[in-house]
């Protein structure tokens, strides 16, 4: 399976810290030719990049802010120049930004963690679409969310909500795209510890109270969820689309 990512050409949104970080290295270390966006993560990006140069691989940084569609534009069509194409598009841009309750969400906070997970998200695609569609077998990996499926722990209906979208835009989009030639599939990963995410909204005890109902028996690391993005990007004769994968140690079965 790894071996049909070898020449694949990636961009990954978010891909130079946590979950982004383990995501770019996987497809680097399959052979893959990989675009890394970062926004304020410059550091981490070009440490990856030089890394992977080292090891013989391909990898450039791009940056850009992704909530503004002519700059996702600019983004996309950056990392295609220097790829050469697009084979795969793996959106993973998306921050919880704070917990709100019902009362405490305003317009300014609603709009803020929408643009960040979901109108992101539409912007890159949008962009990547005519490129995709140049090669018979194209696909778009989104993170969704855990949260999407079950609604999320407290504060966070605003996020939630947003990976809701994420996975009906999924659906969507594969029935939209999968005469051109591109798959469109999402993961839904749950407790992934050891990103700053979890690091910056999830206290230590929210997290122990969360392992204790997984089946599993543990948390997920950033390393889970980028096996499961290498697979639905690379999955063999393209017949998965418009799916939701859950990686979350069976605490949620769909």
């Amino acid at each position: 399976m790894i071996k049909k990512l070898e020449g694949k050409r990636v961009i990954i949104t978010a891909g130079a810290q946590g979950i982004g970080e383990a995501i770019s290295k996987a497809f680097l270390s399959a052979g893959a030719k990989v675009a890394i966006h970062y926004f304020s993560s410059a550091e981490n990006a070009n440490r990856i990049v030089a890394e992977a140069k080292d090891q013989g691989n391909t990898a450039f940084a791009v940056s850009g802010d992704l909530t503004d569609p002519a700059k996702a534009a600019e983004t996309v069509q950056s990392a295609v120049a220097q790829l050469g194409g697009l084979d795969i598009l793996v959106n993973n841009a998306g921050s919880l930004v704070g917990r709100k309750d019902l009362e405490g969400i305003d317009q300014a906070f609603w709009r803020e963690v929408m643009d960040l997970n979901m109108s992101s998200m539409l912007f890159v695609s949008q962009a990547a679409k005519a490129h995709l569609v140049e090669n018979e077998n194209s696909s778009i990996v989104n993170l969704a969310s855990l949260a999407g499926r079950k609604g999320g722990h407290g504060g966070s209906l605003a996020y939630a909500t947003s990976k809701g979208a994420i996975i009906t835009f999924t659906r969507a989009l594969a029935a939209e795209l999968g005469p051109e030639g591109v798959r469109v599939n999402a993961i839904a990963p749950g407790l992934i510890l050891g990103t700053s995410f979890h690091n910056t909204h999830t206290s230590e005890a929210s997290a122990n109270e969360t392992i204790a109902t997984i089946p599993i028996g543990r948390a997920g690391n950033a390393d889970d969820v980028a096996r499961a993005v290498a697979y639905l990007a690379s999955e063999y004769d393209g017949f998965i689309t418009g799916a939701t994968l859950d990686i979350n140690g069976g605490v949620y079965m769909a």
